[in-house]
């Protein structure tokens, strides 16, 4: 693979019914949905079970159902009509790379279908649903037009896609990117806006479209040898087939039938799979997209096999993504790629966090929280979720564009671009905002638990159980979070989820009344008790200002307050240089630094604005700072002596500041001290500077 492949961004720049029984034997969570594997401990809620409360989620998700609502179904379908030999109506393609002629398209039409799908399961609005069943009944009109008149007819009835089977063809004999594009990407797509269709909305005939597909893609993949399959995925973007095994698995799970278990194992990735498996890192220089979705696909495949490879890579795989590959706002990779591990300060430019990668990455840990419910998973859903899924929408209104992100750039001056109609994040994109409330809540198998994941404004209607709860929150903004129980009663397990950066404290009342029990950050805090109709929790979880070292680079910072990621608005292309320490009092915050700028979540310092990430507009900002303390000051004393750092990049004022905070300023020169007299045996100061640190916190005289 060349080090650095042409990415299709650049080439886009250039070019500019009745349910079917499946082989679980549990309940269904959907009307027509396949049931939840009775091995999972946890299970999610279905999405129209969840509905959002006023907030700006609510806002940027009415700003998609606009879309979803006005963009023409003709344009959705005019490649399809066009390769089918059908009447276009006169419609254009959407545009983008959902051209006439372009290598991926029908992929768009996939997650439109989605997008509607979520759009009605949310709101039941009949005008959506009429809507997705038009598109259906279309698609299957062009699948049976293949089927009947194709010229040249297809392989196998069926075969359905905007484009001629060629490009499948082809790629059995290894042909590369850019002659072909991403074929089973595009299948992938299709089919999973098809399975959405039916699970979401109770359609028959998109489980029959699907089923065929499904059938064909056998058809095609079955006889092949592994050898030949395997080279084929290894292929850069040719090869790339997004989730197929995932939805291959997904429709075994409703149709029962052997041969779309067995079409989703020829997807095995075996070279990447073993190595995950096995807990080796090798996805340096790696498509990241192009892989994600795969182990989301394994671990449906560890449901239906038990097949504990599949298993251990996908849970070796988040590992090495999340947290060593991990922007601050929850993106991973540069120019599509995944770097080195560790590599984010060495990585950051314009062309970071392809919004795609994490819309995969949410899917991953949701999947992996079922099977092993961590809060480390919806830490880190809640990152990325709120730092840039929320962020990557624009704050306005279109209706024929989805106004989103690719690329959210980490470098220093940079500006996010929206847009994207016909591009991989345009389609993501559209589902992104119209599922926000689907891991809100969670359930325990047996029902006896209520997992709280996320603070977001929402009402729950658990009709199994008789609960309706009620949250009442400004997330991302501060506050007070309170579930009120208004229907229902019954003993439950109400599991809080505490997040990692809530080392403010955090009170939990129920009625009023303060809750024992540790609230420990990175944990779920649960509650048990006989709950009853007007029964009310709170959580009162407070915000700190905090920083984030890049892993390779412990001076290239980006600062958050609580959950929520800061940007300094500057249009400067270079590191804004911040110094902190000098404003610090006893307590060792960074509220001493940073402050309120006037507006709800803003802030200034040195002399920048910083704002809250999620406002998405296009100002050039600043994800990571320079943090540039050169001398040991304390407050208005300068000591004049180097603030030199240790091997390990932190500086004496680090890890001064972090034994903070400091009751008295006896304890803080004592602190001082102290560690000037550990530097001074490592070498680190000299006597002469190890005595001057020290008069210098003598006289600093700081506050509280």
């Amino acid at each position: 693979m060349s080090p650095q492949p042409p990415t299709r961004r650049r080439v886009l720049k250039l070019t500019a019914g009745a349910a079917v029984v499946g082989p679980f034997a549990a309940t269904a969570t959907e009307a027509h949905a396949a049931p939840n594997p009775p091995s999972w401990p946890v299970h999610p809620f279905p999405l129209g079970q969840v509905t959002l409360g006023d907030g700006v989620f609510r806002r940027k998700r009415d700003l998609m159902l606009g879309y979803a609502r006005a963009y023409p179904a003709d344009r959705i379908l005019a490649v399809f009509r066009a390769n089918a030999g059908l009447d276009t109506r006169g419609a254009r393609p959407p545009g983008g790379w959902e051209t006439a002629d372009g290598n991926l398209r029908g992929h768009y039409a996939g997650h439109f279908l989605t997008l509607v799908a979520q759009a009605y399961a949310d709101t039941r609005e009949a005008a959506l649903k009429a809507k997705l069943d038009h598109l259906v009944a279309e698609l299957a009109a062009c699948q049976q037009a293949f089927a009947d008149h194709g010229s040249p007819k297809p392989s196998h009835p069926g075969y359905l896609a905007a484009y001629p089977e060629t490009q499948f063809i082809l790629l059995e004999s290894y042909t590369t990117y850019p002659t072909i594009w991403a074929p089973y990407y595009t299948c992938h797509k299709i089919m999973r806006g098809l399975l959405d269709a039916h699970t979401l909305t109770g359609n028959a005939q998109a489980l029959t479209v699907a089923s065929k597909m499904g059938d064909w893609v056998h058809s095609r993949l079955g006889h092949l040898p592994r050898a030949q399959l395997e080279r084929m995925w290894s292929i850069y973007i040719a090869g790339e087939y997004g989730g197929m095994n995932e939805v291959l698995a997904d429709l075994y799970a409703l149709t029962g039938r052997a041969e779309h278990l067995a079409a989703a194992r020829c997807f095995d990735n075996t070279a990447l799979l073993d190595a995950c498996a096995e807990n080796r890192d090798v996805l340096d220089g790696r498509h990241a997209n192009q892989h994600i979705p795969q182990f989301t696909g394994y671990l449906r495949l560890y449901d239906h096999t038990g097949d504990e490879d599949y298993a251990a890579a996908a849970r070796n795989f988040w590992g090495m993504v999340v947290g060593p590959r991990t922007y601050s706002l929850g993106g991973t990779g540069q120019g599509e790629m995944f770097r080195a591990r560790g590599a984010v300060a060495a990585t950051l430019g314009d062309n970071n966090a392809e919004t795609c990668a994490t819309y995969n990455m949410l899917k991953l840990s949701r999947q992996l929280f079922f099977r092993e419910p961590d809060a480390v998973h919806m830490d880190y859903y809640e990152r990325g979720l709120t730092n840039h899924i929320l962020a990557s929408r624009r704050d306005a209104a279109s209706t024929d564009s989805p106004e989103v992100t690719y690329f959210v750039g980490m470098g220093p001056g940079v500006v996010r671009e929206y847009g994207n109609t016909g591009t991989c994040c345009g389609g993501t994109g559209m589902e992104n905002h119209t599922k926000y409330q689907d891991s809100v809540y969670f359930r325990s198998a047996d029902g006896t638990a209520l997992y709280v994941n996320l603070y977001l404004a929402s009402t729950l209607r658990w009709p199994e159980r008789g609960f309706v709860v009620e949250q009442t929150s400004t997330f991302p903004a501060e506050g007070v979070r309170t579930l009120t129980f208004r229907e229902g009663e019954g003993s439950l397990d109400l599991r809080l989820r505490i997040p990692s950066w809530a080392t403010a404290g955090v009170t939990v009342t129920v009625n009023g009344v303060a809750q024992p029990g540790a609230a420990v950050p990175g944990t779920y805090l649960t509650l048990t008790r006989y709950w009853r109709p007007g029964d009310r929790v709170e959580l009162s979880m407070p915000y700190r200002l905090r920083i984030e070292r890049a892993l390779d680079d412990p001076t290239v910072q980006s600062l958050f307050h609580g959950p929520v990621l800061l940007v300094a608005q500057s249009p400067a292309t270079g590191y804004r240089p911040l110094s902190l320490y000098r404003d610090f009092t006893l307590r060792g915050d960074l509220a001493s630094a940073v402050r309120p700028e006037g507006r709800p979540q803003y802030f200034t310092t040195n002399g920048l604005t910083l704002a809250p990430f999620f406002v998405a507009d296009t100002t050039r900002y600043h994800a990571y700072f320079r943090r540039t303390e050169p001398v040991v000051v304390f407050g208005t004393a300068d000591s004049g002596v180097p603030n030199r750092a240790r091997a390990d990049g932190l500086t004496f004022l680090d890890v001064l500041w972090a034994r903070a905070p400091f009751a008295t300023q006896t304890q803080f020169v004592t602190a001082v001290r102290t560690l000037a007299d550990g530097w001074l045996t490592e070498g680190g100061f000299t006597r002469t500077e190890r005595d001057a640190v020290v008069a210098a916190a003598v006289r600093a005289n700081l506050r509280n």
